[in-house]
């Protein structure tokens, strides 16, 4: 099964103050260019893997799909979710992502920061292309590699003072330990090769990759972005079911 971490009511006090939490989609840097890969919402059935407070749900709704699934492991996070969630066409349910087998019949499957989690990522990307009506899309986020590569996550110097990210065991995947928002999270590493066989596997075709950093406009608004220009701190992912 999934970490649950979600769940843990220290990891998700601390989740709750993010920026992304407070202020949705409109808090998260990454959400413009994520919304530029997706198709026309209006009339699609949507699926949200991984979906959290349901930001990206209720937006759908808003744009005029014709149903909506989100889908979360964390309890916590679905009663949010349904607190803030008024619109009729989304339904919310609690599903582990590792097992979890979609209805078929959606044009448009959609997951922000989830997938990094999965050990069996290959298995579901399976279960969503079959899920997906024929000329269906998957539009994803996850941690770009560089960031889940590193054992210890952390900054340090090179000789000139100037912050590096240590980036050792790029090519060795698997789970990694981290301590963000909590001691113990596990994420699982992979390259950007494995990303798209997992996806080609699946029978998806891809469409677009965004290795996503801060716009110099952005940290021009909020320099503490500055470091994310280092080195990407998201992958951006958008395919097509033939």
């Amino acid at each position: 099964m999934t970490q649950n971490i979600y769940d843990d009511a220290s990891f998700f006090e601390n989740y709750s103050q993010l920026p992304r939490s407070v202020h949705g989609l409109a808090g998260a840097p990454e959400w413009g260019s994520l919304q530029e890969l997706l198709p026309r919402i209006r009339g699609l059935d949507v699926l949200d893997l991984g979906c959290g407070y349901g930001w990206f749900c209720r937006w759908a709704a808003e744009q005029g799909a014709r149903g909506v699934l989100g889908v979360d492991v964390s309890e916590q996070m679905l009663a949010r979710a349904r607190v803030m969630t008024q619109q009729a066409v989304i339904r919310y349910e609690r599903a582990d992502l590792e097992r979890f087998t979609p209805p078929a019949g959606f044009g448009l499957a959609y997951s922000s920061l989830a997938f990094h989690y999965l050990v069996d990522l290959g298995g579901l990307l399976k279960r969503v292309h079959d899920a997906l009506v024929p000329g269906g899309m998957l539009v994803c986020s996850v941690e770009h590699p560089m960031v889940t590569a590193p054992r210890h996550q952390g900054w340090s110097e090179d000789e000139s003072g100037l912050p590096t990210w240590p980036v050792g065991g790029y090519l060795d995947e698997g789970p990694r330990s981290t301590d963000w928002l909590a001691k113990g999270v596990i994420k699982q590493h992979r390259t950007i090769e494995t990303y798209l066989a997992l996806l080609s596997r699946a029978g998806f075709t891809l469409t677009c990759l965004r290795e996503w950093g801060p716009s110099p406009e952005q940290v021009a608004t909020n320099p503490d972005w500055a470091k994310e220009r280092n080195r990407p701190p998201f992958l951006l992912l958008s395919c097509r079911r033939a």
